[in-house]
């Protein structure tokens, strides 16, 4: 899944550039992998162990707030209901998780390293990879190739387009959400503006989840209306993702109601964990898309076109 993913950005960031700038294919593809491995190399020796740091003190900012009276009697009323359901087990756990693949960060860069790799010899190689599979047109299973080369099409038009939107639009709300938190003076910046990034992946759930921890600390910092400030923060970037992101960057054929979207994000991590959350919704368009699930209007114009 990572190998997909990074071969399909990588490949549509370079045709970006290739649109704009005269240049050799292999030399645009050696030099984003270069920067890639060199960002990797700089985030690991210098902003790993800032990264871990930073989540315990989070993990200790957040502990403080369930353990401590406030002098609101609604703030003590959260507390309470939030320590019935005990909250602090499922948070502790789920840092823990982090911790533990931060502390194991060799296997994780070796998953990565292994990925980008088979993706950089895909970019490379790929005039030479297509002409090759092309071959099996002519061959004596070449009822099996055209069945496969059609739904490949299809994966790389909607999962593929679906994984590049959400990425784009994860990494505006990250920059937009940090540059709002620099300046409200939010403590542990870093962890935030990454956990702000990765649930910016999981479509529509990520921004409920992500106003938990933002909220606690926003009422930490300056009260009541720090959370306010939290709110109208997250309302206009959510309005600015759904407004004019989404319409811009979804390429997908049949927009997904909340309610299924729900549906798809909880049986995703019930089934698949987090790659779940985040690879769910593509998968499901792809699958509608192969299903011929589409909007009227939309079929309409491919019948006239």
């Amino acid at each position: 899944m990572l190998t997909f993913i990074f071969s399909f950005l990588i490949t549509r960031l370079e045709g970006f550039i290739l649109r704009r700038i005269s240049i050799y294919r292999q030399v645009i593809v050696l030099l984003l992998y270069a920067i890639i491995a060199l960002v990797l190399t700089f985030v690991v020796v210098k902003y790993v162990p800032l990264l871990t740091e930073q989540i315990k003190q989070l993990v200790n900012f957040i502990n403080h707030f369930f353990t401590t009276d406030s002098n609101n009697e609604f703030i003590n009323y959260v507390v309470n209901l939030a320590n019935q359901v005990d909250v602090m087990k499922y948070t502790e756990q789920g840092v823990q998780i982090v911790v533990t693949y931060l502390t194991n960060i060799g296997v994780v860069l070796f998953n990565v390293f292994i990925a980008l790799m088979l993706s950089l010899f895909f970019s490379l190689g790929k005039d030479q990879l297509v002409k090759f599979t092309n071959q099996f047109a002519t061959s004596k299973i070449a009822f099996i190739y055209e069945e496969i080369k059609y739904f490949g099409k299809k994966f790389v038009s909607t999962f593929g387009k679906v994984i590049e939107a959400q990425f784009l639009i994860a990494i505006v709300n990250c920059v937009l959400t940090t540059i709002s938190l620099w300046i409200l003076g939010f403590p542990q910046l870093m962890t935030l503006s990454i956990m702000v990034f990765l649930l910016g992946l999981i479509p529509v759930a990520g921004v409920i989840i992500s106003m938990v921890p933002l909220t606690i600390i926003a009422y930490t910092i300056g009260g009541f209306q720090y959370i306010f400030y939290i709110i109208v923060i997250v309302v206009v970037i959510h309005a600015l993702e759904s407004y004019v992101l989404n319409p811009k960057l979804m390429s997908a054929k049949t927009d997904l109601p909340v309610f299924y979207t729900f549906i798809i994000l909880i049986f995703g991590e019930h089934f698949f964990g987090i790659w779940g959350l985040i690879v769910g919704i593509p998968v499901v368009m792809f699958f509608l898309d192969v299903l011929g699930v589409t909007d009227q209007a939309e079929h309409m114009l491919e019948k006239k076109t």
